[in-house]
Parts: C-alpha cells; sequence; structure tokens
C-alpha cells in the first residue's frame, strides 16, 4: 500500500505520519470521509447556492477536525475544497491529484492537496485553501476572468497573449510571473491539461506584492474527455490545436514572454530531469492500469511533439 498524501509506502493505517503531519503537526490519525461519494454529490448540489464554488466538478468546503480526525463539511469558513468521484468522468479525484504532484516535481507552486478515504472506499480530492489564513482572514484573491472584465459565461474568450499583457499591467515582478507563466503553459500541455480558462489563472496580493497566485485544477482532461480534442483553453498565435515547439517555445515562451534563452533553456532541463520521477509517480498513482496507460501514452506523444524526448 501506499500513501494518499504523499505516495509513499505504509504498511498501516491508510496514510503516512508524514501525510497526517503534513496536514496537522497534531494529527495521528484520519478517518474515513463520513459521506460516500453519491452522498458528497448530494451535499454538493444542495450548498451549491450557500458556497461560492462552481464547477462541472462536484466540490464542497470543509475543515479538518482535528480532535475527531476527520475532515467536516461547512458552508463558510472552509479551509479545504473537497472533490469527490464524478458520477459521468472516471477517476478525476486521482487524475488531479497526480497531475498536481507532477506539477510540484517540475516546480510548480502548487496548494497542499492529497487523496482521502471516504466511507464507501472511494477516493476523494482535498486541496488547502491559498486564500485563507488563520482563523477567519482572507488573503485578496482575484481570477483572471475577473481581472478582465470577463465573466463565468464568457471564460473562454481570451487568448494567451492578453494573458501576458494582463502580468504585464498588474503584476508587481512581471519577468518573473512570465517565466511561471511559461512553465505552466509547457506543463498543462504536456500533461494533457486542455481546460485551463481564465477562471483557473489568479492573482493573489501578498502583501504589497501583486503575483500569480498558486496553481490549482491541474489535471489530464485529453484522457478523460471524448470528441474532437483541443490541446489549450485559450489559444496561442490563434490556435487551439496543432501546437508544436514553434507556437509555445519560440513564439510564446521568446517573443511574448519575451523570455532569455538561458531562462527557456533552464525551464525545459527542468522538465527533462523530471521524467524519470513523473514516470515513477504515474506507475504507483492510484489510477487503474487503463488509465496509467492512456496517461503515460498522452505524455510521451506531447513529450515527442516538443522533441523534449
Amino acid at each position: 500500500m501506499i500513501c494518499p498524501i504523499t505516495y509513499e509506502p505504509i504498511n498501516k493505517k491508510f496514510y503516512s505520519d508524514k501525510g497526517l503531519k503534513l496536514l496537522s503537526q497534531n494529527l495521528t490519525d484520519l478517518k474515513p470521509f463520513d459521506y460516500t461519494a453519491e452522498e458528497q454529490r448530494k451535499e454538493s448540489m444542495e450548498r451549491a447556492t450557500i458556497i461560492s464554488i462552481q464547477g462541472v466538478q462536484p466540490k464542497l468546503s470543509a475543515i479538518l477536525n482535528i480532535k475527531d480526525e476527520c475532515f467536516e463539511i461547512v458552508d463558510k469558513n472552509g479551509k479545504y475544497i473537497l472533490k469527490p468521484q464524478h458520477h459521468l468522468f472516471p477517476e478525476l479525484p486521482q487524475n488531479e491529484d497526480l497531475t498536481m504532484h507532477l506539477a510540484e516535481i517540475v516546480g510548480v507552486n502548487v496548494s497542499f492537496h492529497g487523496l482521502v478515504y471516504s466511507k464507501d472506499k472511494t477516493l476523494t480530492y482535498f486541496i488547502k485553501r491559498f486564500d485563507r489564513q488563520g482563523h477567519n482572514t482572507r488573503i485578496p484573491v482575484e481570477d483572471f476572468a475577473q481581472l478582465s472584465g470577463l465573466s463565468r459565461d464568457t471564460k473562454y474568450n481570451y487568448s494567451m497573449e492578453k494573458i501576458v499583457k494582463l502580468i504585464d499591467n498588474y503584476f508587481t515582478f512581471p519577468a518573473i510571473e512570465k517565466v511561471k507563466l511559461f512553465q505552466l503553459i509547457l506543463f498543462n500541455y504536456l500533461v494533457g491539461n486542455e481546460d485551463m480558462h481564465l477562471k483557473n489563472y489568479s492573482v493573489i496580493r501578498n502583501n504589497a506584492k501583486v503575483e500569480l497566485s498558486p496553481a490549482y485544477d491541474l489535471l489530464n482532461t485529453t484522457i478523460i474527455l471524448k470528441g474532437d480534442i483541443e490541446e489549450i483553453a485559450l489559444p496561442i498565435d490563434g490556435k487551439k490545436k496543432n501546437l508544436n515547439y514553434n507556437t509555445l517555445v519560440n513564439y510564446f515562451g521568446k517573443q511574448w514572454c519575451q523570455l532569455p534563452g538561458k531562462i527557456i533553456d533552464r525551464t525545459i532541463e527542468d522538465i527533462k530531469n523530471a521524467l524519470p520521477k513523473w514516470m515513477q509517480m504515474i506507475e504507483i498513482s492510484f489510477l487503474s492500469d487503463e488509465m496509467k496507460e492512456k496517461y503515460t501514452d498522452l505524455l510521451n506523444s506531447r513529450l515527442k511533439k516538443l522533441k523534449l524526448k
């Protein structure tokens, strides 16, 4: 067995000591989340008008009750977002958790996350909210739909070039943030995350510093969705499909983000160095063997297209 939080081997309990301590230094065990996947989806629908969390995936606001060693659903002041199994799309929690781990390995800034067992033995994804601090303190966060004056209904009506302009206009250190953006664009392309619309990019204000928030909603949508698949949600050079090295690196990285060659080379080298660990993580992940194969095949295909393998 492996820990669903840290992916390290365990021979007792359901979580490693390290995983529990990452949740809280005072936690010695974690009980199953007291809802089945179906009950979680029902709770999500019933509370959708109460909590300000929307989207395709069912989501719940929760806190960690250290005394009772469990997650609890709350309507306000939640510190975590929980996502159960979807009734239509298979293995979304396992997919998102794995993808977030892969992002961490290559140096993408993400919030603390993991998987928790529910009472029906299904896995639920959790992520700690980065816009909460202390007991009730909120950190100012604004997604790029809000920043650009668009809405949830028009979140795809934009381009990556315009994203760069927003960074130039609003961020404290645009050059640094454009490196992060370039890294994230390459990563999302490689892992098949084709749904990074305006709501999935956010700006966070830490004291006087305005910067990109930790990455979130990272998952391999390509192996889940069916039909005419696009490779990116917001076009680059007018394209959402048939992206390649020239489009992503030369045009977007060099021309639009104006990144020095050594920064681009370092970003690509970081990805190459991460590949062995990526493959290992996919293999030991909680995805089914079929999904592991699909994930690996897509990754290898995209690596070849970018001439990284």
